[in-house]
């Protein structure tokens, strides 16, 4: 895949923080990631607002079904350490 050179400007403290987790030969994969993500979170969103547009706001009782069903991969995470 082809890159592009850029400049940007980033919060001091971010970016200490950025480069003590990758080292700074990691930043730019790290910032690529990010951008991906972001990006991914964007759509995914924009696609949210237009289904609830389309077929109105989920129904509360459905999401604390999902949430059970389902829960957030951080919990399960806490979970296997405390095992």
């Amino acid at each position: 895949m082809r890159t592009e050179k850029v400049s940007l400007s980033l919060e001091e403290t971010l970016l200490a923080e950025a480069r003590e987790t990758v080292g700074i030969r990691g930043l730019s994969s790290y910032v690529n990631r990010a951008l991906r993500q972001q990006l991914q979170q964007d759509r995914l969103t924009a696609l949210l607002a237009e289904l609830e547009k389309e077929h109105g706001p989920v129904d509360p009782a459905l999401l604390e079904e999902a949430r059970r069903a389902w829960p957030a991969p951080e919990l399960n995470v806490a979970k296997r350490r405390s095992a």
